[in-house]
């Protein structure tokens, strides 16, 4: 997928706001998850460590990162469906207010939705009009064709089991649910998974259809290419941990401001960049986990990088980087 001729197809000039004028605020987000040893020895593996986020209304913030790098669980920590034997900590606010377990829970699939990646997530047993109607606060007929229209479905597949459905299509159907409801926050986990390039770009323009309506999009992908198409922030994700939160625009302009190590090695492996080929493990952390956690791969690396774990930092125009030497 080539993303530089059509890029700018998909960007906007984002509204002015003020500082504190933030739809969700992530700060020092873990998840812990405990887990047995031989023996029965418990150890408490950090899944997600020290993660920061924050968003506004028509904003799409991607969240790049290899598989199994945890970005799933991010969005189980947001909704609240993480797995019982986590233990979820930090701060998180939605509207300026806290996000309690209980919050999640009141707003999960209303003000917050999910679009899955998971394709079996709708009810097989009800036709998807049916299930985008439910959404609907007024019941007209009208506006839910136009709901349909607008995400690429025509009456054909309205009245369609998700069974018949394509992958493509299902996923047009969240999008549609996303339209037909009240939702200010979409979290999209790999929504352009197993899509070909026509299918994918047509999800990302959803995407950028849902911002234009003042919805923030937390777009999760392993595909740095789409998430340069339609975000206007990339927050890259390795280990468990934000390790930079960087303008689009640094990607594009020869990634001469990209700063962290990991995200540069992202950037040359890059066709248009010399595809230079880059595959880091992703390490198993614990709770006393220190140092930083790609000391391993980093040409930079120092003492102080494997003895002290560094924090995440603002640098020059707002980006944010996890190195001491950045």
């Amino acid at each position: 997928m080539n993303i530089l001729p059509d890029a700018n197809f998909f960007q906007k000039t984002m509204p002015q706001t003020e500082k504190n004028e933030y739809l969700l605020e992530v700060e020092h987000l873990s998840m812990t998850i405990e887990r047995y040893e031989k023996g029965l020895n418990p150890i408490r593996q950090a899944v997600i460590r020290d993660f920061h986020l924050t968003i506004r209304k028509g904003e799409i913030i991607a969240i790049v990162g290899a598989s199994g790098s945890g970005k799933s669980l991010l969005a189980d920590a947001i909704l609240g469906i993480q797995p019982k034997n986590a233990v979820v900590e930090g701060v998180l606010k939605y509207n300026n207010e806290p996000l309690s377990d209980k919050k999640k829970k009141e707003l999960r699939g209303k003000e917050i939705m999910l679009i899955p990646q998971l394709t079996n997530a709708l009810d097989p047993l009800m036709k998807v009009e049916k299930q985008v109607k439910s959404f609907l606060k007024i019941k007209n007929k009208r506006k839910l064709e136009e709901i349909f229209f607008q995400v690429g479905l025509d009456k054909k597949a309205m009245k369609q089991l998700p069974a018949n459905l394509s992958g493509g299509m299902v996923r047009r159907v969240f999008a549609a649910m996303a339209l037909a409801s009240d939702a200010k926050l979409i979290i999209a986990d790999e929504p352009t998974n197993g899509l070909d390039e026509e299918a994918a770009n047509d999800m990302l323009r959803l995407l950028k259809m849902l911002a234009e309506q003042e919805k923030g999009i937390i777009f999760i992908t392993h595909d740095i290419e789409a998430a340069l198409k339609i975000a206007d922030k990339i927050a890259v994700f390795y280990a468990g941990e934000t390790v930079e939160i960087v303008a689009r625009k640094h990607f594009i302009r020869g990634g001469a401001h990209l700063r962290h190590p990991y995200t540069k090695a992202l950037w040359y492996a890059l066709p248009q960049n010399g595809f230079q080929p880059f595959y880091p493990f992703q390490p198993s952390t614990t709770e006393n986990s220190r140092g930083c956690q790609f000391v391993e791969h980093c040409p930079k690396a120092k003492t102080v990088c494997k003895e002290r774990h560094p924090d995440l930092k603002t640098i020059h125009g707002g980006d944010k980087v996890r190195c001491f030497y950045a």
